[in-house]
């Protein structure tokens, strides 16, 4: 349900501080399941002026705001330039998703060498990334028995596997269903259904099968971190470092 994004943007852009490097859409409209009443989740990178870092103040990395829009509630987070690529490097599959969100709000040149280099940050160390994530949303589900959480769980789980079998970042639930053959084929009617209510709950499902079905999935992602032909270790940090100063340094 994109229709949100038909808002302006622009002037969200343009009311930054300091020079946005890239804004993208994350959150339930990049995952696929938005509902009527679902914010919009804005992400991205800011470069601070250097004085800022050289200060003996400390600087401000990360910027945090929410505000309404045209009546839909808008959440804006951004990370200054080092600070992202240091998140990059941590094996934060998070980030990597907000990098390569196709639904971009605001995009640079340096926005683009960024996505250039992301491939060599990619690891098979990654899977525990999505793992804990699917972790601490099931657990959330176990106490809310809502219906976001759920489906935040089965889509960490799948880009998890998703991406230890093709290198590639793919955080789209509905395109995930199609491309991992071991996905549960319930998860499209729950999407359905959550697009009617950001905090619905998951009513009428089989609590036994979906605990079997997590299971079964976190096998599946062992086996397939076991099995990757991605690298243990980033290969980008000496490109992303020079990157960084670069863009510093202009």
């Amino acid at each position: 349900m994109l229709d949100t994004l038909s808002i302006d943007l622009a002037p969200v852009v343009a009311e930054q501080p300091d020079p946005l490097l890239f804004a993208t859409v994350s959150g339930a409209h990049l995952y696929g399941f938005p509902s009527r009443d679902s914010d919009v989740d804005l992400r991205g990178a800011h470069l601070l002026p250097a004085a800022e870092l050289l200060s003996l103040r400390d600087p401000q990395e990360t910027r945090s705001r929410m505000w309404f829009r045209d009546g839909t509630e808008m959440d804006l987070v951004t990370h200054d330039l080092r600070k992202f690529v240091r998140l990059m490097l941590n094996r934060n599959g998070y980030v990597l998703e907000q990098l390569l969100s196709p639904l971009v709000v605001h995009t640079t040149p340096a926005h683009r060498e960024l996505v250039s280099l992301a491939p060599g940050v990619l690891t098979s160390h990654h899977a525990h990334h999505y793992r804990g994530f699917a972790g601490t949303q099931w657990r959330l589900f176990g106490k809310t028995a809502g219906l976001k959480p759920l489906l935040y769980t089965f889509r960490a789980l799948l880009t998890g596997i998703h991406l230890m079998r093709s290198a590639r970042v793919q955080a789209h639930l509905p395109t995930l269903l199609d491309e991992v053959p071991e996905s549960p084929r319930y998860l499209a009617g729950l999407i359905e259904a959550k697009a009617e209510a950001e905090h619905g709950a998951a009513a009428g499902v089989d609590v036994g099968r979906l605990e079997r079905d997590y299971e079964v999935l976190l096998g599946v992602l062992d086996e397939a971190r076991a099995a990757s032909a991605l690298p243990q270790h980033t290969e980008a940090f000496a490109a992303l470092d020079a990157f960084v100063v670069r863009r510093r340094a202009r």
